[in-house]
């Protein structure tokens, strides 16, 4: 959210506040009709980069589990998302080749693979593992991403006969760290200094005091029961993780009322559509989208902050439409609705007519758009385009809980 505009309301009532502490409005972009007021500002840590890379999945779920360390009192630290993507990747080219190349491989990934990683190699700081030992400032993939594809391909094909060896693992490993840097085989052996204490991953995973355990995946999909866990079926889920299916005006309700309690969540949406415009800092379901025109393309990863989308309904309110749950299934069995994208949700707003927006933290950086690198979702779009989000258990309201059978 746009530092200038968050009215000094951060620690106020224990992380949140409501509009009535401050009357002053802002808006999404210069010369914009539309008034905001704040009614949830939560904590968060600074907007990150991706940049040339598709690993919104780890900037979004670590910029959220940072914000659980804010709440929980563990203070601000800023996570390593290489470090989780480094070790990511050997478990896809693992699933990859345990499925005989035929399952997904590349760039993305799920918001449980945090807790994945985390289970199995700790975490680290930022400061103690960047991820780029390719000679660049900000990260790129593209040329790890094309030896990383050939390699696992090739391995996949069995060039040795009827077996891999034991030593495709370790080949693949170099790839990986000769691009985002190498650790011991052994985390434990991977020792460092942080803030005067000496740790290793798992040490330090420990030394924060999450408990991966605590953060539930939610959607809501009429291909499968309600109330119970299923595999989300999207490309990205390459370990196969559940989540827990509500329905629709439940799902938004645990995203509404979480953040009234104090909790930030973990988003991923749809934002291929003809509403979604970070450049104008707004994402909006107009009943007539046929009146945005778009200019430019999607590029890849977004690393240019994606198209120019050219429409009034980013200049004034306008009518939204409120899909159905039936609607909302139809645009994904027909794959209309995608899996483009991890957020972080910090806070809602409303503007004057009284709409609610969720506050959207993006990982895009902060120089594209006039809201500091976020953007505002209007309840509309995201009752349309949300995929899946990840939240504490204690930020689901108890009768929710009690269906889901969370304790």
């Amino acid at each position: 959210m746009n530092k200038t505009i968050k009215l000094g309301l951060m620690g106020i009532a224990a992380f949140w506040s409501f509009s009535m502490t401050a009357q002053e409005s802002f808006t999404n972009k210069k010369g914009s009709d539309y008034k905001f007021t704040t009614v949830v500002d939560l904590d968060e840590t600074e907007v990150q980069n991706q940049n040339r890379t598709g690993t919104c999945w780890s900037f979004s779920s670590l910029s959220f589990f940072e914000s659980e360390l804010i709440r929980t009192g563990k203070g601000k630290h800023n996570l390593s998302e290489m470090y989780v993507v480094r070790n990511a990747y050997i478990g896809k080219a693992e699933n990859y080749l345990r499925m005989y190349g035929t399952f997904n491989f590349g760039q993305g990934g799920a918001f449980h693979d945090i807790p994945w990683v985390i289970e199995r190699y700790g975490i680290v700081p930022e400061e103690v593992y960047k991820g780029l030992e390719y000679g660049e400032d900000a990260h790129n993939h593209d040329e790890m991403e094309a030896v990383m594809t050939a390699a696992v391909k090739a391995l996949a094909a069995k060039p040795q006969g009827d077996k891999l060896t034991p030593n495709w693992k370790k080949a693949f490993e170099g790839i990986v760290d000769a691009y985002l840097g190498e650790i011991p085989s052994n985390v434990e052996d991977f020792k460092f200094t942080y803030q005067g204490k000496e740790y290793n991953p798992k040490t330090f995973a420990n030394e924060l005091g999450l408990n991966m355990d605590d953060y539930v995946s939610l959607t809501s999909y009429t291909h499968h029961g309600f109330y119970k866990p299923f595999v989300l079926e999207v490309q990205d889920n390459w370990a196969m993780r559940t989540g827990y299916n509500l329905p629709l005006d439940e799902l938004m309700q645990v995203m509404k009322e979480s953040l009234k309690a104090g909790y930030t969540f973990a988003w991923g949406a749809d934002v291929s559509e003809k509403g979604f415009s970070f450049r104008d800092g707004l994402a909006i379901n107009p009943e007539d989208p046929t009146t945005i025109q778009t200019r430019g393309s999607d590029e890849k990863f977004f690393n240019s902050a994606g198209a120019e989308k050219i429409s009034n309904a980013f200049m004034a309110p306008t009518k939204e439409k409120m899909v159905s749950q039936e609607e909302r299934q139809a645009a994904f069995d027909s794959q209309e609705t995608t899996d483009d994208h991890g957020m972080h949700v910090t806070g809602l707003i409303k503007d004057q007519n009284g709409t609610t927006y969720f506050v959207v933290k993006n990982s895009w950086g902060t120089e594209h758009n006039d809201c500091d690198g976020y953007f505002y979702a209007s309840e509309a779009y995201a009752r349309y385009k949300t995929m899946n989000i990840l939240v504490h258990k204690d930020g689901i309201p108890k009768e929710i809980k009690k269906k889901l059978g969370i304790k």
